[in-house]
Parts: structure tokens; C-alpha cells; sequence
């Protein structure tokens, strides 16, 4: 899973967190805990947005604000993360060389995850675009850690995979709507 370009010295990355914030935030908040001194946070904070804006404006501002200086987007996967719309923009987003660039794409499964320890992931239950790179070796996904070792190698592995542009798997309709 790990490739040998990963320097214990490395910079810090620019990281966009990505997950369903009614169901995750716990998970959210740890994960900066933990690791918000290992990366630089670009992610979309508690009342950044009102949610009473236009989905267009929402998805805008979340490109142009956000993930356009992200070089990492980590989605957190709970049980119901892939059924949110916003979710499957900003990995589309991070995709997207008109953004900003490609990101790398990085997804952990949260313990609330049915495939949490399993060493597998059902494309069924993670966001679809997600699965898609995934299948391609663009992205990687793991489970839930404290392990700081693991999360600077694997976010570093997926800045790295950058570089695979040819692997990057786009090319679904973005959700126009939740699922649940």
C-alpha cells in the first residue's frame, strides 16, 4: 500500500476533509485532533456556509474556496457517506484539473463502517466516485487509525498518485441529490 518516496521529513500537505457531517463529525473532529499538525486543514469548517445558499452557489464555494489549494482530499466513510450529494462533489472537485489541479484521494473507513476491518471495501456502500478510483489504483482507502505513521504515509501516497492523472476516473454525473 505504501510507496518508498515517503520521507519522515516531509512538507505538510494541504488536506480538504471530506464527509457526511450529520453522521461524522465526531470522527471529523478526532481525525484533526490526532492529525491536524501533520497537514494544513483546507477543509470547510462548522457555519463556513449557509446552507440556505443555492446548491450551484454551495458547489462553487466549496471548488473555489476550498478545494481549488488542496493537494489531498480524505473522505471520511461512515455507513451513509456515500449517499451525500455534497460528498460526491467535493471528490469530484479534487478530480477536476480545472479546480485547482488534481488532489490525491485518499478514503478511510470509519469504525461505523460495515466493511471497518474487514481488508475490503463493496463499491455499493463507499461514494461511487470514490470506487471508481479505487478501481483505477488512483485512490487508496484504509481503515480507521490513531496511527500517525499510517496517516502521514498513506496521505503521502496519495499526493504522490498526483502525479497518475491517466488512473483518474471523473467521468460520472455528480449526484444532484442525497440519497437518504
Amino acid at each position: 500500500m505504501y510507496n518508498n518516496s515517503y520521507k519522515a521529513d516531509s512538507e505538510k500537505h494541504k488536506v480538504f476533509i471530506s464527509y457526511y457531517h450529520k453522521g461524522n463529525q465526531k470522527y471529523r473532529d478526532e481525525f484533526e485532533r490526532l492529525f491536524g499538525h501533520l497537514f494544513i486543514n483546507k477543509s470547510v469548517e462548522e457555519g463556513d456556509i449557509d446552507s440556505d445558499n443555492s446548491d450551484d452557489y454551495i458547489k462553487h464555494l466549496i471548488q473555489d474556496d476550498y478545494i481549488s489549494d488542496a493537494s489531498v482530499v480524505v473522505v471520511l466513510c461512515g455507513q451513509n457517506t456515500w449517499k451525500r450529494k455534497h460528498v460526491d462533489w467535493e471528490i469530484s472537485a479534487g478530480l477536476n484539473k480545472k479546480v485547482g489541479g488534481y488532489s490525491g484521494l485518499l478514503g478511510i473507513h470509519l469504525p461505523t463502517h460495515s466493511d471497518y476491518q474487514k481488508n475490503e471495501y463493496h463499491s455499493n456502500n463507499i461514494p461511487a466516485r470514490l470506487a471508481d478510483n479505487l478501481k483505477t489504483k488512483f485512490a487508496t482507502i484504509i481503515d480507521w487509525t490513531e496511527s500517525e505513521e499510517t496517516i502521514k504515509k498513506t496521505i503521502q501516497v496519495a499526493f504522490d498518485n498526483r502525479t497518475n492523472d491517466d488512473l483518474i476516473d471523473n467521468s460520472r454525473e455528480q449526484m444532484e441529490d442525497n440519497i437518504a
